[in-house]
């Protein structure tokens, strides 16, 4: 190992009395001078829980500055929440796509197994189209008291994401305003930030003060504070994005944050952290060089052992490069023409989906599609005619919300939607319970961070799938990116060094 990745040991900037040449010692050991030297000056050791903001780890009582992201269906679920929290890491459960049974299931046994740990949390997704959804799930988060929610894919604020932002908040004896609930959110657009970086709009909290779900107290205290403290500022990534380069993104919601903060004078600042594409330790050391005050990952953690992803879903991903990826209509977003990210390689639900989206644009119903194209629909991509399609989905919105039902009737063009959606939905699901007749339609949610990580792995004790545990992952992502950190330390300082300082390699953590 480099003397560079000794990270824990303070390390002598040397330089070379005949010409000045600079070089790193470490005791009787040095590089990059040669000869007769001086100390010139010491760099103190760099751990990993450094890198962030450390207001971020004292705030959720972990610590690292490291968020395992939610996965959709409940592949970031009860076990991988679980192991992250126990590590002191923390993890989002991923709620989308879960039925209230499976939520309030997972929920219990999160809350024996955790006890009074506050470091773990569960998603909240944004249902443009049916916000009862929203007020279902929140309903559920609050009352289990679940100590973090995330919130993704919003496009505006609702009143399911202000309740949860709000509710309990009281001040302390010193006059501080606590937050019961913490509430993150992702957003990849400044206009986006801004309304979770600022106060609740007056006229949502007066509503919900109407309706009874907030306390006038709750309503009061909620103007002075942001509605989120942290706010994820996602790039390129497998979930709902505008698939922004992080470099662009996050230094704009950074300086939006700070000039919001002089303006609105907020009792305390929000913390801006980074996700998407983080899939090898120097992307990580990145974000946190742009100023990240933590970072999300999501695509990598598909693959870690924890991850209720099918064995054979897990495989494909580990085979994927950093090309392999394509955008694919999103299936709660669908009629809103939003993208989410997808495997490319081994499956062909990207253009599958892309062709559904098309159809929906160029027809008013389903009775309007051409036969041919009707029949090769029937024939290849559902495998059962249409309005077998729509019974299931009739099945299926009987149970979740009725109410969706009664639109459909009165909406053909949206009855078309619920079906193409069915397709969408039950993609990921077949990748997630392995269903071997349906390979090729693997909906697999996937960033070019994976095939980061899979060649940053190769060769390495990482590149067993059952070594790679959602902690080990996340703590090799740590530990490598203060590495790298470290050398780009070095060489701002005039140090040259071999490439293999930058090169760290996973090691089993403890």
């Amino acid at each position: 190992m480099a003397v560079t990745q000794q990270i824990g040991t303070a390390l002598q900037l040397v330089a070379r009395r005949a010409d000045g040449a600079l070089g790193v010692a470490d005791g009787g050991w040095h590089a990059g001078a040669g000869g007769d030297l001086a100390v010139t000056a010491t760099l103190p050791p760099l751990y990993p829980e450094w890198l962030g903001d450390q207001d971020f780890t004292r705030a959720h009582q972990v610590r690292f500055p490291y968020v395992a992201g939610e996965m959709a269906n409940g592949i970031s679920g009860p076990e991988l929440v679980a192991a992250m929290a126990k590590a002191q890491l923390l993890a989002f459960l991923g709620a989308a796509g879960l039925d209230a049974d499976r939520l309030r299931g997972d929920l219990r046994q999160l809350g024996a197994e955790l006890g009074g740990c506050r470091n773990w949390g569960v998603n909240l997704i944004h249902h443009p189209d049916d916000p009862g959804a929203e007020e279902r799930v929140a309903d559920l988060l609050l009352a289990a008291r679940v100590p973090l929610i995330s919130a993704s894919a919003f496009m505006t604020l609702t009143p399911a994401v202000v309740r949860c932002a709000a509710a309990g908040l009281y001040r302390d004896r010193g006059g501080r305003i606590v937050r019961p609930v913490g509430l993150f959110a992702k957003v990849s657009r400044p206009e986006t930030a801004e309304l979770f970086m600022s106060p609740a709009p007056v006229e949502l909290l007066r509503l919900l003060v109407a309706q009874g779900r907030l306390t006038q107290e709750e309503a009061s205290l909620a103007e002075r504070v942001p509605v989120a403290e942290d706010v994820t500022v996602e790039a390129d990534s497998g979930g709902h994005t505008d698939g922004r380069p992080l470099g662009a993104i996050l230094p704009a919601v950074v300086a939006l944050r700070d000039a919001l903060a002089r303006r609105l004078r907020l009792e305390r600042p929000v913390r801006v952290g980074a996700a998407g594409g983080l899939g090898d330790p120097a992307a990580v050391a990145a974000a946190f060089a742009m100023g990240a005050a933590y970072v999300v990952t999501g695509t990598v953690n598909q693959l870690a052992r924890e991850a209720a992803l099918s064995g054979r879903a897990k495989e494909m991903l580990a085979r994927a490069q950093v090309t392999d990826v394509a955008t694919a209509p999103s299936a709660s977003h669908f009629e809103f023409g939003a993208n989410v990210q997808v495997l490319r390689r081994g499956t062909m639900f990207a253009g599958r989906a892309e062709r559904l989206r098309r159809l929906y644009e160029r027809h008013t119903m389903l009775e309007d599609l051409p036969g041919a194209v009707r029949e090769e629909l029937e024939r290849e991509v559902f495998r059962m005619p249409l309005g077998q399609v729509w019974q299931a989905t009739r099945d299926y919105w009987a149970h979740r919300d009725p109410a969706v039902l009664v639109r459909a009737e009165a909406d053909a063009k949206y009855r078309m939607a619920l079906v193409f959606r069915w397709y969408l939905g039950s993609a990921s699901a077949w990748a997630v319970e392995g269903r071997p007749d349906r390979v090729v339609d693997y909906q697999l949610w996937c960033s070019p961070a994976a095939g980061a990580f899979n060649s940053w792995v190769a060769g390495s004790f990482l590149a067993d799938p059952q070594a790679r545990t959602v902690v080990q992952i996340a703590r090799n992502l740590l530990q490598g990116a203060a590495a790298v950190t470290r050398a780009h330390q070095l060489r701002t300082f005039g140090v040259r060094l071999p490439p293999e300082a930058f090169d760290y390699r996973p090691r089993p953590l403890i």
